[in-house]
């Protein structure tokens, strides 16, 4: 697809505006999928898209793996054989500081609100070690969602590329959710990346980034009804009108 960034889209600009919010707005973490197929067309088309995302100095450093079919279910399978074996599971490393070593608030409280909401939908009681167990476990299902994205970027490349592999994440998700698809980013897949990396062939100068499912979300499973809580506007954003020396005159 060739788009012409100087040509204005053909659409009101109230209706471009709504649509664009709209988009960004919905997106959630969808943690049940249907099991509709998602053509790989479909999927190219919304890559094509994301590509368009900002880079620093147009370096680019995205590289997506598309699993789906019998290359999904093999990586699952090969990721849970060792989810569910303590001893490998204590082997496992992470390829890189996804989450800080150290919890402080309000990043702590953020989180747990986050775990157990989502346990108290499921009715997952706080000492229920096995379904905790389970459920975590359905990140490596994909939760049911019939495309799998394994993200990888150069390992050559500085901490400043983790930024701009956010910006492309975000692209992808909000181009699925204007094509009525959900997604879920997920960390998850990060600690399994020696795995991920047999499973599809990945070089070992790919870095492992994250994974994500893709598909059309069940809107039957009350797992879909999380919605987390945004902090407001004015509570992270510092508004610069003077400069310091107006300020002490």
């Amino acid at each position: 697809m060739t788009i012409r960034q100087s040509t204005p889209p053909d659409i009101a600009p109230d209706e471009l505006r709504r649509a664009v919010d709209w988009a960004l707005s919905t997106r959630r973490s969808i943690r049940a999928f249907l099991p509709t197929p998602v053509s790989c067309e479909e999927v190219s088309a919304i890559l094509d898209v994301a590509r368009y995302s900002a880079s620093g100095v147009n370096t680019q450093p995205w590289h997506v793996h598309v699993v789906t079919g019998a290359a999904k279910e093999g990586l699952s399978d090969a990721i849970m054989r060792v989810y569910d074996d303590p001893a490998q599971m204590a082997e496992l490393e992470e390829p890189y500081d996804y989450y800080p070593r150290e919890w402080l608030s309000p990043y702590i409280d953020r989180r747990r609100k986050v775990g157990w909401d989502l346990y108290g939908l499921l009715d997952i009681q706080k000492n229920d070690k096995d379904r905790m167990h389970a459920q975590h476990g359905r990140n490596y299902a994909f939760f049911d969602a019939p495309v799998g994205l394994m993200f990888t970027m150069d390992r050559s490349m500085g901490r400043g590329s983790l930024l701009d592999y956010g910006m492309f994440l975000q692209s992808v998700m909000t181009a699925a959710r204007a094509r009525g698809l959900d997604t879920c980013a997920q960390a998850a897949f990060n600690a399994f990346h020696h795995i991920i990396a047999t499973e599809l062939g990945i070089p070992e100068q790919q870095m492992f980034v994250c994974g994500m499912s893709l598909g059309y979300a069940d809107p039957g499973r009350i797992e879909n009804s999380l919605v987390t809580q945004r902090e407001a506007v004015q509570d992270f954003t510092t508004f610069h009108t003077t400069t310091n020396m107006e300020t002490a005159t």
